[in-house]
């Protein structure tokens, strides 16, 4: 049978061309004022580097294809960090932490400062050890409004030791051991002098591959959420995503986004602090930003451990910019 359209040209059988309804126009991305912040430090670890990782994601366009979304973008420039040459790394088991600490309380209070201008702090790392402050700032602002944030980090590694459990003595194995006030981090847990930052039934691991032995019952104790790669294997990363955004946004006013670049298997990131083989594809990373874009509860972000030392024609710094392109609502159509 032919079918006709309203002017009466036809346009196929219905049994070979069934009538679809195809909508008329698709839904806009929310226009965000999002503020740009840079991190400098790679105390946290001692492989040389991340330092260099905002500058690598900036010249990698961040700042042009977000405003191509439509969101204004405002860079605040580099928090001052000190350099390693500059200071001693005191105790071997939590290395430079008080400089860290400064460094991350600088953060807090920017980050504090964007969310109170209504403003989305993106913060560029520098090692992850800065997510301490970025989440303390971001907590800090809800609690003073009596509301509760959630946390989602997504990396190969845990990053929940602390100076006791740890085996290098690097702190950007440690801010989520901070944020749950682990032991042995006082300075780091204490800013603004409450914890933990988050509850632990709100802080969710996304794709972990690597994980301490002494992590493993930090997890446990600590009672916080966690997904493997296994998890992602076995179940995919769309129903893992809506979970982990399930427990991160029950009764909180939406979460935190953490990302580590080494969370992306190093054929497609290889630029980054701490390489592990078996992470997320190209496409498997850009649909868990995709799924955060839709629930459209996302606070503030991070990404972090860009290394461009050791990146090919900056490849990690590119999908670093793409992969916070699809988290702030960049669609395929």
């Amino acid at each position: 049978m032919t079918v006709r359209d309203e002017t009466g040209n036809k346009t196929g059988s219905k049994m070979d061309s069934p009538m679809v309804s195809i909508p008329a126009s698709f839904p806009d991305i929310i226009k965000k004022q999002i503020r740009l912040i840079g991190v400098p430090l790679d105390l946290g670890q001692q492989r040389r580097g991340v330092d260099m990782g905002p500058s690598a994601v900036r010249v990698a366009g961040l700042e042009a294809k977000l405003e191509s979304l439509g969101h204004q973008v405002e860079d605040a420039g580099n928090i001052n960090v000190t350099l390693p040459e500059q200071k001693n790394f005191g105790d071997p088991h939590a290395r430079y932490l008080k400089e860290i600490t400064a460094t991350c309380k600088k953060l807090a209070e920017e980050t504090l400062k964007t969310l109170g201008e209504n403003k989305v702090p993106l913060t560029i790392g520098g090692d992850h050890s800065i997510a301490a402050g970025s989440v303390s700032g971001v907590a800090e602002h809800y609690h003073r409004l009596g509301q509760h944030v959630g946390l989602i980090w997504i990396d190969a590694h845990a990053d929940i030791n602390s100076p006791g459990t740890s085996p290098s003595g690097n702190v950007h194995g440690m801010p989520l051991g901070a944020l749950m006030g682990l032991g042995g981090l006082d300075s780091l847990a204490h800013l603004y002098d409450w914890m933990p930052k988050v509850r632990p039934e709100n802080c969710v691991l996304v794709g972990i591959r690597d994980v301490d032995m002494a992590e493993k019952e930090n997890i446990r104790k600590s009672g916080i959420e966690f997904f493997t790669m296994r998890d992602i294997d076995e179940r995919g990363m769309r129903t893992v995503m809506e979970e982990a955004l399930r427990m991160a946004g029950r009764g909180t006013v939406g979460y935190h986004i953490s990302l580590d670049m080494d969370w992306v298997d190093p054929e497609d990131a290889p630029g980054v602090g701490t390489r592990v083989p078996g992470g997320a594809t190209y496409r498997e990373a850009h649909l868990a930003m995709e799924i955060i874009a839709d629930h459209g509860r996302m606070t503030s972000m991070d990404i972090v451990e860009v290394n461009p030392v050791i990146d090919e024609y900056n490849r990690t710094a590119e999908l670093a910019v793409e992969l916070a392109s699809s988290a702030f609502g960049k669609k395929i159509l």
